[in-house]
């Protein structure tokens, strides 16, 4: 059975044939990746057996894309929940346990109350036990210590934590692309 055009997403590498995301992974819908295949924005690379039409036009459903040209990684990455979790390797830096996502909060290290500020170097991943029993506390007051210190991350860190954490579907197409789970070859 051919599968349904919505569950044909185009994975999207950079012209240096690395995606341009790992976490999450850099997926483009299957309607995204056709208009920029007509607007010559990218080249195809691999195709899924799935052909869509008109009159026309028959095209088989590109399923990794390169863009022609090349977008530099931002140096710095976005402040956000998200990254705070991927620079943590989603794991509470109090008690060292990883959690899924829906389970983690972030935390300040110096409570805002006692004046600390939202930034990479106060804010940490928390499991939801951990953020309730330290509270407003600073970490002498509560008994607990950190893991390990606070800082901004790079984009290239956060990519290579995302690698650590590959998608729940993987197509056969994208896995040349991906390193998850490959072998080397050795020298």
């Amino acid at each position: 059975m051919t599968p349904p055009a919505e569950s044909c997403p185009a994975l999207v590498l950079n012209a240096d044939f690395r995606p341009l995301s790992y976490f999450p992974l850099s997926l483009w819908p299957w309607q995204e990746a056709v208009k920029a295949v007509f607007l010559d924005r990218v080249n195809i690379v691999a195709e899924y057996d799935r052909h869509v039409r008109s009159p026309s036009f028959e095209m088989a459903l590109p399923s990794v894309i390169s863009l022609k040209e090349f977008v530099p990684a931002s140096r710095r990455p976005a402040f956000t929940r998200f990254n705070v979790f991927l620079r943590d390797k989603f794991t509470c830096q109090y008690c060292a346990v990883r959690f899924p996502t829906h389970e983690l909060t972030f935390d300040h290290v110096i409570p805002r109350a006692h004046g600390g500020r939202t930034t990479w170097t106060n804010v940490v991943t928390a499991c939801s036990a951990c953020n309730l029993r330290k509270g407003s506390k600073n970490l002498r007051e509560c008994g607990m210590e950190l893991k390990k210190t606070t800082r901004q991350p790079t984009t290239i860190e956060l990519q290579l934590n995302g690698r650590a954490f590959p998608p729940n579907f993987l197509h056969e197409s994208w896995r040349d692309f991906l390193y998850w789970d490959s072998e080397l070859d050795p020298w």
